[in-house]
């Protein structure tokens, strides 16, 4: 099945390239035909003022204009389709890569690592080579950032389904062609990490013309006055009218200088992020949708009166008027005849009255809308992969054919799970290298997928909710001065504070307390078990150790042996890397030893 996908998207690929020369093609020659329009718009009024048909030659410039304005407003779109074009290539392109497993390039989400979260560390959910870039499509700050917040977090059961069936229908091979649109317009622009978030939250409080309301009257008063007194002077008036009236829009300027430029920074920094932000909405604006969720989604951008799009799109339009001052030339004479700045500063705060609410709330909604996306990519991507169901069940975790996404060198292979009940321990046994934590993490990366509403690498899987909580890769911190041993320990104590709230606790243990010896580490394994066994909690344990196995006979019906074995020929270790029930039947470490070049002594 992935391999049609491939081959699906190697063709679209190859059919956008094929349209983006076209499209090109079609771009270089409008280019040129503007570059023509103003040749003989120039060289034609030329010729007209040259001749003394001053009319005809002032005419000539106002026609030659309008026409050169509507070629480059037309070479404009052309150039933006062209860019489409490539991006929607480019995309297909990436899809490829991730099912060949090349993530590399991808964007891990590096910012959300957190070595203190229950469980994204251990199950590679960011990083390298992480479920993040897998998973994630969007480019924008608030589209990653709102993924990578159901990735933290597993959602109710309610919203579970209701994002499962908005990714169901965005995944649709009949929305194929608007989702890949969708994911490819904010690729045309620039998006800082705390853009929108931030210019929100500094922009909520500013009150500047409500602090100097002195001030509004003059923003229409004196560009009017400097200007007739300028049109006087020409005409034999005296010039120091002007020259006072220009000095006061001089002072002006120079006295809020620091306000002047704090909004403009502010805002010209999210003047890219808008001009997308307005993209997708008005591609999203504009679709029909079938599901309730997507449909009440939509309704959101328009039930303020005025489309997201439209407002959001204005602000972006202040801000680009804002930017004329980044020409010293021009800005001397913006700021000192038409007070520029105060002019746009007013716009904006006039914006925030009415808009800055509803692009709050749009961008929330946006970018729920992209994190859908990117899950609905993904579920495209793997059509073969299972939506899951979810239990009311105690802990039932019921998976056929279960895998790990995130293995791509070799073909993974799939075992069956299933566990249920309040207090149940799977304990694990299994000799080096078969694949003990690797089927740990396969169940828990794809609980997490579960319980956001995405597809799990399985042919069938149902879970019931819980808090998932690791404990695989404890390591020392020079920093605080902590041993793995005591960091595993903390790390144990945190899942105890955790079943200790009440809620289901679903853990993934592999190899706990390794670090002392055997007597110890039997000891506490089991004692841990037992407390496990008495709260709302249950899960996998990993282990070399066989002594653990008889906690089947302890708690009966509680605890379960399974086991991943490996044979031994000649020198040769062979894993099959399936699940089995009971304890391991065989160990490699001598033999590993031993084709490592250590010498191994039978003991007599």
């Amino acid at each position: 099945m992935s391999e049609s996908r491939e081959n699906l998207y190697l063709g679209r690929a190859s059919a956008f390239a094929e349209q983006e020369k076209k499209a090109a093609s079609t771009s270089s020659a409008v280019s040129w035909l503007r570059v023509g329009v103003f040749v003989a718009g120039v060289g034609l009024a030329y010729h007209f003022f040259n001749t003394g048909n001053n009319t005809a030659g002032a005419l000539t410039i106002l026609v030659f204009y309008a026409l050169f304005v509507v070629v480059m407003r037309w070479h404009s779109s052309l150039n933006f389709r062209y860019q489409q074009l490539r991006l929607l290539r480019l995309i297909n392109e990436q899809e490829v890569e991730r099912l060949q497993g090349k993530l590399n390039k991808f964007d891990g989400g590096q910012e959300f690592i957190d070595d203190h979260h229950p469980y994204t560390s251990d199950l590679d959910i960011f990083g390298q080579n992480s479920l993040f870039q897998l998973l994630n499509r969007s480019v924008t700050s608030i589209g990653k950032y709102k993924l990578a917040t159901w990735l933290r977090r597993a959602a109710a059961p309610e919203e579970v389904l209701q994002r499962q069936e908005a990714v169901a229908e965005l995944a649709s091979p009949l929305r194929l062609e608007w989702l890949q649109e969708l994911l490819a317009l904010p690729m045309h622009y620039k998006h800082d990490a705390e853009s929108a978030e931030g210019f929100i939250d500094w922009f909520r409080d500013k009150a500047f013309f409500r602090q100097h309301g002195w001030l509004k009257p003059l923003l229409f008063i004196l560009p009017i006055l400097t200007l007739a007194a300028i049109a006087a002077w020409f005409y034999g008036f005296t010039g120091w009218v002007a020259v006072g009236l220009l000095l006061v829009q001089f002072f002006l300027a120079y006295k809020f200088r620091v306000e002047r430029d704090e909004y403009y920074e502010k805002s010209i920094g999210i003047y890219e992020a808008m001009r997308s932000y307005t993209k997708q909405l008005q591609h999203i604006e504009q679709h029909q949708f079938d599901t309730p969720r997507l449909q009440g989604m939509q309704r959101e951008f328009t039930k303020s009166g005025t489309k997201s799009s439209v407002s959001i799109n204005r602000l972006a339009n202040i801000i680009d008027f804002f930017s004329w001052r980044l020409s010293t030339l021009m800005a001397f004479f913006l700021n000192n005849i038409l007070l520029w700045d105060f002019v746009w500063m007013y716009r904006l705060e006039s914006w925030k009255e009415q808009h800055l609410q509803q692009l709050e709330h749009s961008l929330a909604v946006l970018a729920e809308f992209e994190a859908l996306a990117s899950i609905a990519a993904f579920q495209h991507a793997h059509p073969h992969y299972a939506v899951p169901q979810l239990s009311q069940v105690p802990f039932l975790y019921q998976a056929t054919a279960l895998a790990h996404p995130l293995i791509f060198s070799v073909k993974p292979v799939a075992n069956d799970f299933g566990m249920k009940g309040i207090g149940h321990t799977i304990v694990i046994t299994g000799s080096n290298m078969s694949g003990k934590t690797t089927f740990l993490r396969t169940v828990g990366i794809n609980m997490v997928l579960a319980l956001m509403g995405a597809p799990a690498c399985a042919r069938s899987i149902t879970v019931a909710p819980a808090q998932v909580y690791t404990a695989m890769r404890t390591a020392d911190n020079l920093a605080e001065n902590t041993s793995s041993f005591y960091a595993e320990l903390k790390r144990l104590r945190m899942l105890l504070e955790l079943t200790e709230q009440g809620q289901p606790v679903f853990y993934l243990l592999d190899e706990i307390l390794k670090g002392t010896n055997s007597r110890d580490r039997h000891l506490g394994a089991m004692s841990l078990i037992r407390q496990l066994h008495k709260r709302n909690a249950s899960g996998l344990i990993s282990t070399h150790d066989l002594e653990l196995g008889a906690m089947e006979q302890e708690l009966r019906g509680s605890v379960e042996n399974y086991s991943f074995n490996s044979d031994i020929v000649g020198n040769e270790i062979n894993f099959d890397y399936k699940l089995t029930p009971g304890l391991c039947r065989s160990f490699n470490a001598s033999k590993l030893m031993q084709l490592m070049g250590i010498e191994i002594e039978e003991e007599a």
